[in-house]
């Protein structure tokens, strides 16, 4: 049975350093996929503006954990409770 997607891809070529790629394919694990990583990268600019973490606010750090999904849904309430309540 063939997989299906509605979900159309296209495949891009990009020039980067060959130590950064290096870099990157060392953080990640076996299991991971290249491509899905460098989309939800590409996502979270277009989300967040492409804030460097060390320039990101209290709430655009929340949310970058969000949806990385490594925190869990009691912690992603509170944090997000806690943001509302600091106004931001």
């Amino acid at each position: 049975m063939k997989r299906r997607s509605k979900t159309k891809y296209t495949q891009i070529h990009v020039s980067i350093p060959v130590r950064l790629l290096e870099d990157f394919d060392d953080e990640l694990d076996f299991n991971q996929s290249r491509s899905k990583e460098i989309c939800s990268m590409i996502e979270a600019a277009l989300s967040f503006g492409a804030v460097p973490l060390h320039k990101a606010t209290p709430a655009q750090l929340v949310h970058m954990l969000i949806q990385k999904k490594v925190i869990d849904p009691t912690l992603e309430h509170l944090l997000l409770r806690a943001l509302e309540n600091k106004g931001e």
